[in-house]
């Protein structure tokens, strides 16, 4: 599954449909990452004040690595779904 996100709430937005595609509750990912629900809950609603390393580690939790690439066109993660 590939997402394309530009803004905080977009990378919020996939880290929530990967976690619910799982079958995961934002429960799941804190204790496997050890930081609070609210954390998980701000960090998906596209909280820019969220740490780099909170995303990390959320996303090594669901098994996802970041891919940088050269902007392409229009494509938003909306376009995906």
């Amino acid at each position: 599954m590939d997402f394309t996100a530009r803004t905080a709430e977009q990378i919020g937005e996939a880290l929530r449909r990967t976690r619910k595609g799982r079958g995961w509750t934002q429960s799941d990912i804190s204790a496997r990452t050890n930081l609070r629900v609210a954390t998980i809950s701000s960090l998906e609603n596209g909280d820019a004040g969220t740490k780099l390393a909170t995303v990390l580690a959320v996303m090594a939790a669901l098994g996802l690595e970041f891919r940088l690439v050269e902007r392409g066109g229009s494509l938003e993660i909306e376009d995906i779904f």
